[in-house]
C-alpha cells in the first residue's frame, strides 16, 4: 500500500525525469543547431553544451570512472532512498528523496545514451564561473537541502 507521502515522492521522481529529458533534449537539439553557447543574459547566464564524463560538478573529470561505475552507484544510492523513503513519515524528507532520486535517474539516463551527462546550464559573474549543470542536478541539490532542512528542525522539535 503507497502511503500519501510516497505518491508525493514518486510524482516528484517522475516529473523531475519528465522535465530533465525533455529540456535537454529540447536544448541539445537547440544547440547543435544554434551554436554550442548561446547567451541568455550578456556577463551573467548562457546556454552550452557540457559533456560531463565525471562526478558532480564536472569533479574527476580526467580521471572519471567508467559511465556504468557512476550509473550502478547512483542505482545503489536511489535503492538506499526508497528504503529511507518507506521508512520515513516526513513531508521535506519525502519530497527531497523524489528529487534526489529523480535527478539521479535521469543523471543515469544519460551515462547509458551518451556516455556522459549533458550539462547545458552555464552561471558566471565577472571571473568567478559555476560548473555547467541541469534539471537534474538543480533537483539533487534542491533534494538535499529539503532533507538537510527538516533534519535540522526535526531535531530542534525533539530536543526538549
Amino acid at each position: 500500500m503507497m502511503r500519501r507521502i510516497d505518491r508525493q515522492a514518486m510524482a516528484l521522481v517522475v516529473i523531475t525525469l519528465i522535465a530533465d529529458q525533455l529540456s535537454k533534449q529540447l536544448l541539445l537539439t537547440y544547440l547543435a543547431k544554434a551554436g554550442a553557447i548561446v547567451p541568455v543574459v550578456d556577463g551573467f547566464f548562457r546556454l552550452v553544451i557540457v559533456w560531463n564524463r565525471g562526478v558532480s560538478f564536472g569533479l574527476m573529470g580526467d580521471q572519471a570512472l567508467p559511465p556504468w561505475v557512476l550509473s550502478v552507484v547512483a542505482i545503489a544510492v536511489c535503492i538506499g532512498l526508497f528504503i529511507w523513503l518507506r521508512r520515513t513519515d516526513r513531508p521535506f524528507t519525502g519530497w527531497g528523496i523524489g528529487l534526489v532520486m529523480g535527478g539521479a535517474i535521469g543523471n543515469v539516463i544519460d551515462r547509458a545514451r551518451w556516455g556522459a551527462v549533458f550539462d547545458f546550464a552555464d552561471f558566471h559573474i565577472g571571473h568567478w564561473h559555476w560548473p555547467a549543470f541541469n534539471i537534474a542536478d538543480s533537483a539533487i541539490v534542491v533534494g538535499v537541502g529539503l532533507m538537510l532542512i527538516d533534519s535540522l528542525v526535526g531535531e530542534r522539535q525533539r530536543a526538549p
